[in-house]
C-alpha cells in the first residue's frame, strides 16, 4: 500500500478530494439509476453500479498515466491532437444519432469497448491546453489583434463551430472558459469584447440559419429557445417537469434528508443520475450532504488556484487554470440547475453524476493539473538537495584533510 501512494506525485489534497468524491458517487448512482434499471432492465441497479465502478476504475487509471507525463509534453501533445479531435468532431455530426426525435448528434460509439464518447468533451480539454500553450509563448510580447486570427482564435471558432449544433451549452462553458483564460494570460482586454460581439453575432446568424432552414438540424434550436423561454416564463412543461421534480426533491431533503436510498423523485426524474444527481444528493442527505458536495468542489477550486500560483513556468500556470477551472465551473452549474438557477442544460456533476466521457475526461483534466504539481515538487526536492549537499561540503572537506 505504502510503495502505491509512493507514486502517487503531485498535490496529495487534489488526489485525496478525486477519491472521496469518486467513492461517495457509488451512494446516489446506485440509488438514482433505478427509474433506468425498470425503464431498461429487471429493476435491479446492480448492473449500472458495476458500470459506474468500470467508468471510474478507467478514469483513475487514466489519471495515473497523465499525471506521470511532464507536463511541458502537453504542449505538443495539444497541436497533435487539435486536427484529430476536429475530424472526430465532424464525424460525429456526420454520424448524427437521433434521441426522441431530436436531433442529437454527441456521441461517437466505440465498437472494439462497446461505450459510447462525447468528442465535444475531449475537444474542450484539449482546446484550453492549446490556448494556454499559445497564451505562454505571447506572454512576454506585444501582439496584435490580426496576428492572433490563424494561431489563436481559427482554431477555438472553428471547434466551437462543430459543437455547437448539437451542445449549445458545451460551448457556451468552452468558450466562457476560454475567455477567462485569455484573460487570466493577459490578453488584451479590447480584443476580448471585440471577440464576445463577434461570438454574439455568430450565435445571432446560426439561430436564424436554423430557423429559416428547420431541416439542417430538426428542433435542435427549437429545444434551446424552449429551455430558455420554460426558465424565464415558469411554465411547466417539458424541461420545467424535471426542474419542478428537482425542487420538490430538494424540499423533501429538509436539513437532514430522508435517508441514503430512501429517494422518491427518482423515480420521476428522467436523468436522476446525471444532469439531476444533486438534487437526489439534497433530497436523501439533506443540506448537509448538499453543503458537503459543494465544499469538496470549493476546495478542490482552492487547491487548483495554489498549484497553479506555485507552477514554475507560464504554460503551468495557465494550463491548470485552463483545465481546471471548468472541472468547478461545471459543477456550479448543475447544482445551479438543480435549484433553478440557470436553465437546465445538460451538463453532469463531475466524478460523481453517471457516464464515463465526463469522468474520463475531468480524470485526465486532474492528470494534467497534477502533473505541473508534481513538477514543481520534484524542483523543491532538489532545490533541498543541493542545500543539504552545500551545507554537507565544508565537513567532508575537514574530515578529508583529518
Amino acid at each position: 500500500m505504502n510503495n502505491i501512494f509512493s507514486n502517487l506525485k503531485g498535490d496529495k489534497v487534489i488526489w485525496a478530494l478525486a477519491g472521496l468524491l469518486a467513492i461517495f458517487s457509488f451512494l446516489p448512482v446506485y440509488s438514482a439509476s433505478s427509474n433506468l434499471a425498470y425503464l431498461h432492465g429487471d429493476g435491479s441497479t446492480f448492473g449500472f453500479l458495476v458500470v459506474h465502478f468500470f467508468h471510474l476504475l478507467l478514469g483513475f487509471c487514466l489519471l495515473f498515466a497523465v499525471h506521470k507525463v511532464p507536463y511541458h509534453y502537453f504542449r505538443g501533445i495539444s497541436i497533435l491532437l487539435l486536427p484529430v479531435v476536429v475530424v472526430l468532431l465532424v464525424f460525429t455530426m456526420i454520424q448524427g444519432t437521433t434521441i426522441d426525435g431530436a436531433y442529437a448528434s454527441r456521441w461517437i460509439r466505440i465498437p472494439v469497448l462497446n461505450v459510447s464518447f462525447q468528442s465535444s468533451t475531449l475537444a474542450a480539454v484539449v482546446l484550453m491546453v492549446y490556448v494556454a500553450r499559445y497564451l505562454s509563448k505571447i506572454t512576454e510580447k506585444t501582439v496584435t489583434f490580426k496576428e492572433t486570427i490563424l494561431p489563436l482564435w481559427l482554431p477555438v471558432f472553428a471547434i466551437l463551430a462543430l459543437i455547437l449544433p448539437a451542445n449549445f451549452s458545451t460551448t457556451a462553458i468552452v468558450f466562457s472558459m476560454t475567455l477567462i483564460l485569455m484573460f487570466l494570460g493577459g490578453y488584451p482586454i479590447k480584443y476580448l469584447l471585440g471577440i464576445v460581439g463577434v461570438g454574439v453575432v455568430m450565435l445571432a446568424l446560426f439561430v436564424l440559419t436554423a430557423k429559416a432552414f428547420p431541416g439542417m438540424m430538426p428542433s435542435r434550436v427549437d429545444t434551446w429557445t424552449s429551455r430558455i423561454e420554460t426558465f424565464f416564463d415558469g411554465d411547466e412543461e417539458q424541461e420545467q417537469y424535471q426542474v419542478e421534480k428537482a425542487k420538490i426533491a430538494i424540499a423533501e431533503g429538509g436539513i437532514t434528508g430522508v435517508g441514503i436510498g430512501k429517494s422518491v423523485q427518482r423515480n420521476f426524474l428522467p436523468q436522476s443520475s446525471s444532469d439531476f444527481i444533486f438534487a437526489i444528493i439534497v433530497e436523501e442527505m439533506g443540506l448537509i450532504g448538499a453543503f458537503g458536495v459543494m465544499l469538496a468542489y470549493l476546495f478542490l477550486l482552492f487547491r487548483i488556484v495554489i498549484v497553479a500560483t506555485k507552477a514554475n513556468t507560464i504554460f503551468g500556470k495557465l494550463v491548470v487554470m485552463g483545465v481546471g477551472l471548468p472541472i468547478v465551473f461545471q459543477a456550479l452549474i448543475n447544482m445551479g440547475v438543480a435549484v433553478e438557477l440557470f436553465p437546465v442544460t445538460g451538463q453532469t456533476l463531475p466524478l460523481v453524476s453517471s457516464g464515463g466521457t465526463s469522468i474520463w475526461m475531468t480524470c485526465v483534466s486532474l492528470g494534467i493539473i497534477l502533473s505541473v504539481s508534481a513538477k514543481r515538487e520534484e524542483i523543491k526536492e532538489s532545490e533541498n538537495n543541493i542545500i543539504e549537499g552545500e551545507e554537507e561540503n565544508p565537513l567532508d572537506i575537514l574530515s578529508e584533510a583529518i
